[in-house]
């Protein structure tokens, strides 16, 4: 049997490994960082990605050595992704280096992997994935794009809406419809594709309209089932994400409440307000073990991860958008000001929650991987 208890506990080079990310981007990524890149027009700071790469690898994390990467798991993942989203790092670290490297990695194209996947570890590549459509549902089943043979490899013919990141991205993974079932095709060269900016609640991450007629495309050596096993490791690190964003805001609360005086005493000491602040604790808790599981799951029980991350992403998306209202309403009007950056976190919990599927779409899927 596994036991989770250790599996749970952090040996002292992640506790070290968290404690360098965490001074990392409170150097690299401060409040005033964040903002200047929402108002940007590339949505990412380039400085701050280069640093990413040369300083800690961040990008090639969970790729293999042979690929370029530094050959971690998920479990390293989630300590990068949680303080990600606690210092709501903008940009396409999420997009390109777990949901891009992921769709290629749970593939069994060697070529595409040797081909594509040094250039994200080491930056140098930013991808993408584009799947949904109009619909913008995360769900495989309602894939129109098409893909047919050409002369020479494959054309794309469709629209893909709500693209993470799809203005940045060098390399763009399309899922599409094929005569023999879904495939998923590899387009290079950002200029064979017409791309406009869509617009989006979190500035922090951006989203694009990818439209494709006749467009030359690769295609990977990919399955369905693949592609689900892709989608899972990745819920399972944004549900990381997520909790990361939902300590912050529970962090901000309590510090407030903790100075924030009336009728002569702090209101952190009101009884509602001490009970409003532990039952977020207590389910940030909960979102945190779920999301250990999930990335435990991913690194050594590959069978359960499917349950596990549906499981983490559904609480989790919940649980950050809980806290996120709640810090907005603990601080009271400061915290509805554009000045403050309660409604920044408010943001990126609904748009994390849309991410990927929402939280009834991931409660479907444990339905049905469970058995129910």
């Amino acid at each position: 049997m596994t036991d989770l208890g250790n599996a749970f506990t952090l040996t002292d080079e992640q506790r070290e490994f968290r404690s360098s990310v965490r001074s990392f981007l409170q150097h690299h990524c401060p409040e005033t960082g964040v903002r200047r890149v929402m108002e940007s027009a590339d949505g990412y700071e380039p400085t701050l990605w280069r640093a990413m790469a040369d300083q800690l690898n961040l990008q090639g994390l969970v790729i293999p050595e042979e690929y370029g990467g530094e050959g971690f798991g998920c479990t390293e993942l989630a300590l990068v992704l949680e303080e990600a989203g606690a210092a709501l790092l903008p940009g396409p670290y999420f997009t390109s280096a777990v949901l891009t490297a992921n769709a290629l990695l749970q593939s069994a194209d060697e070529v595409a992997k040797k081909r594509h996947l040094p250039g994200i570890a080491s930056g140098h590549t930013i991808g993408t994935l584009a799947l949904t459509e109009r619909n913008g549902r995360w769900d495989l089943d309602h894939i129109d794009t098409r893909a047919e043979t050409a002369a020479d490899g494959w054309v794309l013919t469709g629209t893909k809406h709500y693209v993470p990141d799809g203005m940045a991205a060098d390399l763009v993974l399309v899922v599409a419809r094929t005569d023999d079932g879904l495939g998923m095709f590899c387009v290079d060269d950002a200029q064979a594709l017409q791309r406009r900016a869509q617009s989006t609640l979190d500035q922090t991450r951006r989203q694009a309209v990818i439209q494709m007629t006749a467009t030359p495309a690769t295609r990977v050596a990919t399955s369905e089932a693949d592609m689900v096993r892709a989608l899972a490791y990745s819920a399972a690190a944004l549900a990381a994400e997520q909790v990361g964003g939902a300590q912050r805001c529970l962090d901000q609360a309590v510090s407030y409440v903790k100075v924030r005086h009336q009728f002569g005493r702090p209101i952190g000491s009101f009884q509602a307000i001490r009970h409003r602040c532990a039952d977020l604790m207590l389910e940030i808790e909960c979102a945190r073990g779920a999301v250990q599981y999930a990335a435990h799951a991913a690194d050594v029980l590959p069978e359960a991860l499917p349950a596990a991350a549906a499981l983490a992403k559904a609480h989790c998306s919940e649980v950050y958008l809980r806290a996120a209202a709640a810090n907005i309403q603990l601080h009271g009007g400061i915290g509805f000001t554009w000045e403050h950056p309660a409604h920044m976190y408010f943001k990126r919990a609904e748009s994390s929650a849309q991410l990927l599927g929402d939280a009834d779409h991931h409660r479907g899927l444990l339905a049905d991987r469970v058995g129910l």
